[in-house]
C-alpha cells in the first residue's frame, strides 16, 4: 500500500519526538509512504525557500511550540506489529529536491565559531537536481541574532556578496534527523542523535539506503525531518546545505536480529553509529558497537572481529555540531564472501 503525508501543521511536530505523539498515519510492515520533509531554514531566503505550504507551516505551528530542538518533523508514522525490542527497517526509495534552494548557515553552534571571529554568515545556494550539483549564488552576513527555530530574514535588510564562485558542490540530499520515539515520557530534542536516531547527520542516508532502528514504543513512531542537499563528514560550520526534499520509504518490522543503536546499509557498505558527548566517547562507543556488529551479526571471533576493525574498517567523524556528536564506522561488504546472517 502507498500512503502520502504531506507537511502540513497539522502533520509536524517541530523540534522533538514525542511517544505520546497521535500518528498522523497508520501503516502495516511493507507499506511505502510519501512524505514531505521542511527545512527548518526555509526563512534564511524566504523568497527563494518558502511557497504557500511552507509558509503555511511556518505561521502555523507557534514559535512557543517549536522546541526543545530546532528541526520539522513530519511524522509519526505507526507501523502495525512494531514492538519494543523489535528493529525498524526504513528502506529510503527517493529523496528529490523539493525546490531548487538551499541554506547554509555557519552558526553560533559551529565548531570554529570563535576561531572564524563569531561570524554568523548564510550562503545561498541553487541545485541543479539534473546535474546534480549546487553553486553559491550568494551569501550574507546574518543580521541581528538566530534566536528562535524558523527565524524568517527580513531581506532587503543583507547585502548580498558573491560566493563560492566558480565551486559546484555534489548533490548528496539526504536525511539529517529522522528516527522512532524514545521511551520517555514529554518530549525529546531533535537536536542531539541518540539509539533512537534523531540528528545523526550522516549524508549517506540517501536514496538507496536502509536505516535500522531499534523500537522503543508500540508503532515505532517514526518520523522525518532536516533535509540536505549536501553535506561533509563533520558538518564543520554547524549546518549542511538545508533544503526541503520529498522522500519516499518503505518500512519493514523486523523480529528477526536487534542492534542497539541505528544501524545503516548502503549498497557497498555497513554503517555502525556511537554518539556522546566527548568526542573520545564516540569513538569508544563506535568502536565497540562495530565489535558488536562483526560477532553479533556477522558471527565472528571478538579477535578476528578486533583485527578486521583495525585492518579493514574505517572510522569517521560524522558531526562534532549537535551537542552530543557522532562517530561513524565503515564496513565494507566486500569483505565477506557470503552473509552469515541475511538482513534483507
Amino acid at each position: 500500500m502507498l500512503y502520502r503525508v504531506e507537511a502540513t501543521p497539522e502533520t509536524v511536530h517541530w523540534g522533538y519526538f514525542d511517544a505520546s505523539l497521535r500518528p498522523v498515519q497508520i501503516v502495516k510492515s511493507g507499506d511505502i509512504i510519501a512524505m514531505e520533509a521542511i527545512t527548518h531554514h526555509a526563512g534564511d531566503a524566504p523568497r527563494l525557500m518558502m511557497d504557500e505550504k511552507v509558509e503555511r507551516i511556518f505561521q502555523g505551528v507557534p514559535i512557543e511550540d517549536r522546541n526543545p530542538g530546532v528541526h520539522i518533523m513530519t511524522g509519526p508514522i505507526y507501523v502495525e506489529g512494531a514492538k519494543a525490542g523489535d528493529m525498524l527497517q526504513v528502506e529510503f526509495l527517493w529523496m528529490d529536491v523539493r525546490n531548487a534552494y538551499g541554506s547554509n548557515y555557519s552558526a553560533p553552534w559551529g565548531y570554529l565559531y570563535e576561531e572564524t571571529n563569531r561570524r554568523e554568515r548564510v550562503t545561498i545556494y541553487r541545485a541543479d537536481a539534473a546535474n546534480m550539483f549546487a553553486r553559491a549564488i550568494y551569501a550574507y552576513d546574518y543580521p541581528d541574532q538566530y534566536s528562535y527555530p524558523g527565524k524568517i530574514v527580513t531581506e532587503s535588510a543583507c547585502r548580498h556578496d558573491v560566493a563560492c564562485r566558480g565551486i559546484s558542490v555534489p548533490l548528496a540530499p539526504h536525511l539529517g534527523t529522522a528516527g522512532v520515539a524514545p521511551d520517555v515520557a514529554g518530549r525529546v530534542s531533535t537536536i542531539p542523535p541518540g539509539a533512537h536516531g534523531g540528528n545523526i547527520d550522516n549524508w549517506r542516508i540517501g536514496a538507496g539506503a536502509r536505516m535500522f532502528y531499534p523500537v522503543f514504543v508500540d508503532g515505532a513512531l517514526f518520523s522525518v525531518g532536516d533535509p540536505h542537499i549536501s553535506q561533509g563528514d563533520g558538518e564543520l560550520n554547524g549546518t549542511a546545505i538545508e533544503a526541503s526534499l520529498n522522500v519516499g520509504v518503505r518500512v519493514h518490522v523486523r523480529k528477526d536480529f536487534y542492534f542497539p543503536t541505528p544501524l545503516l546499509e548502503t549498497a557497498q557498505e555497513w554503517v555502525v553509529h556511537g554518539f556522546d558527548e566527548d568526542l573520545n566517547g564516540a569513538m569508544r562507543t563506535t568502536a565497540l558497537d562495530t565489535l558488536r556488529f562483526l560477532t553479533d551479526i556477522k558471527r565472528l571471533s571478538q579477535g578476528d572481529a578486533y583485527s578486521l576493525a583495525s585492518v579493514a574498517c574505517n572510522f569517521g567523524v560524522t558531526q562534532v555540531v549537535d551537542g552530543r556528536k557522532g562517530m561513524h564506522a565503515i564496513i565494507p561488504k566486500a569483505l565477506f564472501r557470503e552473509d552469515l546472517l541475511d538482513l534483507g
